[in-house]
């Protein structure tokens, strides 16, 4: 069993939708970094708003821009490329930051937890069914794009035999344990996204 001293951060007060965030700042305190949400969503994170043309929805591409607000109960979130660039702005440049979005979840066990590294994934609130929808057109390209709802980032900080282990921010739900057949279910449904750094005197 592999279980990660991490610095816990609800985000059900203040920030909503803000899970990457503070996911994020969960990471960034973890490797000793005097940081909070408030400052990592207002001077890291790449943040765009919907608008209305001709009757439609017209939304901004997740994987370049935080959907909305992390502070605004009625937005969406943010993929995995959106926090591996806020993280590496915030990060000293000999750390690296991987997006390591198609890894199986035991290749990630045991390439950074095993090392004492934990890491950001994404899957569903409370591991809920995902539900497909709602959709919009892209602001740049007008492309249709379908979100998958119930999206949760959490930090990765173990596992065992059977489960994972979180941080996980939603509802003050602290370190939870999940089982491993389910995380990987909702993994996949999340497009299995996961983001971590590399710290030199690691050797990751």
């Amino acid at each position: 069993m592999v279980k990660i001293d991490v610095p816990y951060i609800d985000q059900s007060r203040k920030y909503p939708t803000g899970c990457e965030s503070v996911s994020a700042v969960m990471l960034l305190r973890f490797l000793g970094y005097d940081i909070s949400p408030d400052e990592f969503i207002d001077k890291y994170l790449e943040k765009r708003d919907f608008e209305k043309r001709d009757g439609q929805l017209y939304g901004p591409d997740p994987r370049e821009y935080f959907c909305g607000s992390p502070y605004d109960e009625d937005s969406f979130g943010c993929y995995a490329p959106v926090i591996r660039r806020a993280l590496a702005s915030v990060l000293e440049p000999s750390c690296q930051v991987a997006d390591e979005t198609g890894t199986e979840l035991d290749t990630l066990a045991e390439r950074y937890l095993d090392k004492g590294m934990p890491v950001l994934v994404w899957t569903c609130i409370d591991m809920r069914p995902p539900v497909t929808g709602p959709s919009w057109k892209l602001l740049d390209t007008g492309e249709t794009f379908t979100w998958i709802s119930n999206e949760h980032c959490m930090l990765m900080v173990g596992y065992d035999e059977d489960g994972y282990y979180f941080n996980d921010p939603y509802n003050g739900n602290g370190v939870i344990r999940y089982p491993k057949n389910v995380v990987e279910d909702r993994y996949r449904a999340q497009h299995m996204q996961a983001v971590a750094v590399k710290v030199p005197d690691l050797s990751l």
